[in-house]
């Protein structure tokens, strides 16, 4: 059937909020827009004067698109080379969805969607759906076709796995950034004491380059290891500007609400170092580098004004 111009902006209006939900379930912007997109197709079909509440009938065909999706990814995840991590989103992006609250802020945060890997779909759904959205249990059973005592179980299951990796406590946005930039100028001296005194003892690296680009087959556990690997890492070298196109220039800024850097050469984002940092010091760095994941990336990065690197490196 076909649509009216109405049916088409109701759809629109509420594309935005399907997106932010599609990201948190998928952890790729990508494939977020491409399920938003299929449920578009299916709004196109449906015949939608009988549809008597559209935003939930939209989030009900998107949400299981999202968990077939996610069942395919896992078996995709096994053959996929090296380390496996979410998309980042810049600042400002608009996939991030809501912030109005902790929760929802927490819920699109690159450790969270990292620890939700670990969840299986209908957990990973019900978490987003609830944690994020607010979407009340009941209205969480009608998408997902199981009953409201059951969203509640898988809610609480969800939640506490997550709990169970979560980072001991977080600090402010202000102090961040200046561990950030700390954290550049012990990089990029040489040396690896100080790296070693910004680190926590647990402190761990993992990078995704998904066989495109080089990156550590396996997580680099340990403060003083990691302090190591981030020292060679942003050791400048011929090899290394080979491998990015040139000497990237290095900002600090946001990404999924936290701190990060940002690796840019000649206006293309060629990495994005996500970093957790707790009153215990930085307990994780997650390096974005695969080409495919950092193309939004490279798009809100144009669209911004992020002034000027910090330090140019490699």
């Amino acid at each position: 059937m076909s649509l009216t111009m109405a049916d088409v902006e109701r759809f629109e209006a509420f594309r935005p909020r399907l997106e932010a939900i599609a990201y948190r379930l998928l952890g790729s912007a990508s494939e977020a827009e491409d399920a938003v997109q299929e449920t578009f197709l299916r709004w196109q079909a449906a015949d939608v004067e009988h549809v008597v509440v559209p935003e939930a009938w939209l989030t009900k065909v998107m949400t299981n698109l999202c968990l077939n999706q996610l069942s395919s990814a896992r078996v995709r995840r096994e053959t996929y080379v090296g380390q496996w991590l979410p998309e980042p989103l810049l600042a400002g992006d608009p996939m991030l969805g809501p912030a109005d609250t902790a929760e929802q802020r927490e819920s699109v945060s690159y450790a969270i969607l990292t620890l939700m890997e670990r969840l299986s779909p209908n957990e990973r759904a019900v978490y987003v759906l609830r944690e994020a959205f607010d979407y009340p249990h009941r209205e969480i059973a009608e998408i997902l076709d199981i009953t409201e005592a059951a969203s509640q179980q898988i809610f609480h299951r969800a939640k506490k796995h997550i709990a169970d990796g979560k980072a001991r406590s977080e600090i402010d946005g202000a102090a961040a950034r200046r561990i950030v930039e700390e954290f550049l100028a012990a990089a990029t001296s040489g040396r690896t004491e100080p790296l070693v005194r910004l680190l926590a003892e647990d402190a761990i690296a993992v990078g995704d380059g998904g066989g495109k680009i080089p990156a550590r087959a396996r997580v680099v556990e340990g403060g003083l290891a990691v302090a190591k690997f981030m020292r060679g890492l942003f050791k400048p070298g011929t090899a290394k500007r080979a491998i990015v196109g040139g000497s990237a220039d290095v900002y600090v800024t946001t990404a999924n609400g936290g701190p990060a850097v940002v690796a840019v050469v000649d206006g293309r984002v060629v990495g994005v170092m996500c970093l957790e940092i707790t009153a215990e010091g930085i307990t994780a760095f997650r390096n974005q580098v695969n080409p495919d994941k950092l193309a939004r990336a490279t798009g809100r990065w144009a669209a911004s004004d992020h002034g000027e690197p910090l330090l140019s490196a490699f």
